[in-house]
């Protein structure tokens, strides 16, 4: 039986899967200790699950489980690669690349670096969501110590250039950063074939708890070296201290194992269901797809309803289909995705514009049911506006 609202925001957050409760519970209660408490089994228990854990993270994007840093999500990681880098290597050079359609952890962090004599370059991006390559090779100077661009956008869906950046970084013996909350687990990710030095990710994305990420710092070729953050402990490789969260690390160590296990067929179901929902949702007319639709990831898409703004859109259906307009970290801001104005849309058509985020427990009957009730909606919408226009 169909049970509203149909969750469609999956780039937001995701359902923890029951398989990962399961593995999680113990550690509330009977298996409690202390990771770092390393004399009794209390704490050897822990440290022994923290260590499984860091490994199958590390299968998950072909790192090892070393390099592995445990934190409380992506924005703490990407705080920590950002700041981290421009502290360790300020002799080197104090000149950050990054994008203006990174999450708002990457830029406000850009931002904070600035204050403190740090210089950023901003690469636009082109109408598709992708950076130039051939810009970002002009915008390389001899003080450029990291390249930080996502792997995956969280708005449109759209995956960079991501090997042709690395080999552009590693020319020029540059680090290169990536966020890839949104891509790590649903599709394919290898620091190594990739040619990442940092890579950031978090466990609600996949189906994992929220809290708990995760920062990959290559160890070697080149070993990269960061400034902790946060200090007390030397927990982490001296990367960040604090007491671990067993149980969310647990949960997050049987995330990765499930998206090792099912992320290729999952892909290709919830890129089937995408593909539905998109093809139905154009066949209205005046109903557009915003981003590269050749690189993207296979369970998002971004739509602009032109003649419909997208608030009017999600507060009618608010009781029957759970959708955003962008992130869920600006989604309380008035003004139109930052995303899609990079991206040269116009405020209209920002405005109008919603994203979908399938997940691994969407059914055809929930986009069946949207595609319907969208429709409707959006018919409705255009009946009301025309009517308004002509009086």
């Amino acid at each position: 039986m169909l049970q509203l609202p149909v969750y469609l925001d999956n780039n937001s957050t995701t359902r923890c899967d029951p398989r990962v409760v399961e593995v999680m519970l113990p550690y509330f209660s009977e298996k409690f200790g202390n990771a770092a408490s390393r004399t009794h089994s209390f704490g050897w228990i822990a440290e022994e699950t923290v260590e499984t854990a860091r490994k199958q993270l590390a299968e998950l994007i072909n790192a090892d489980k070393t390099e592995i840093i445990f934190t409380s999500g992506a924005t703490e990681s990407d705080n920590l690669a950002l700041k981290g880098v421009f502290e360790n290597y300020s002799s080197k050079g104090n000149h950050i690349i990054t994008a203006t359609t990174e999450h708002k952890a990457v830029l406000d962090t850009c931002k904070h670096i600035e204050k403190l004599g740090g210089e950023i370059t901003y690469l636009n991006v082109n109408s598709d969501g992708r950076i130039d390559v051939d810009e970002l090779q002009k915008n390389i100077r001899s003080t450029t110590i990291l390249i930080a661009i996502m792997y995956a956008n969280n708005e449109t869906g759209v995956i960079q250039p991501i090997k042709k950046i690395s080999a552009i970084a590693k020319e020029h013996g540059i680090l290169f950063f990536c966020d890839a909350a949104q891509a790590a687990g649903k599709i394919k990710v290898d620091v190594i074939d990739d040619g990442i030095d940092l890579l950031a990710f978090t466990a609600h994305k996949i189906y994992g708890p929220k809290g708990i990420g995760a920062l990959y710092v290559r160890r070697k070729n080149p070993r990269v070296k960061l400034i902790a953050q946060t200090d007390g402990g030397g927990h982490e490789r001296n990367m960040r201290s604090g007491t671990l969260n067993v149980p969310a690390i647990a949960g997050f160590g049987k995330a990765c194992e499930l998206c090792m296990n099912e992320m290729e067929t999952e892909a290709t179901r919830l890129n089937d269901l995408r593909n539905k929902l998109e093809n139905n949702l154009i066949s209205l007319g005046d109903v557009s797809v915003n981003g590269n639709k050749e690189f993207r990831l296979p369970h998002v898409t971004n739509l602009s309803f032109k003649n419909s703004t997208a608030n009017n859109l999600m507060i009618r259906l608010n009781t029957k289909i759970a959708i955003s307009s962008g992130s869920a970290c600006t989604s309380a801001l008035p003004e139109p995705s930052y995303v899609l104005k990079a991206m040269q849309l116009s405020d209209e058509l920002a405005n109008a514009s919603l994203r979908f985020g399938l997940g691994r427990f969407t059914t055809e009957e929930e986009i069946d049911f949207a595609i319907k009730e969208i429709s409707d909606m959006v018919h409705k919408l255009r009946t009301e506006n025309h009517a308004f226009i002509k009086t």
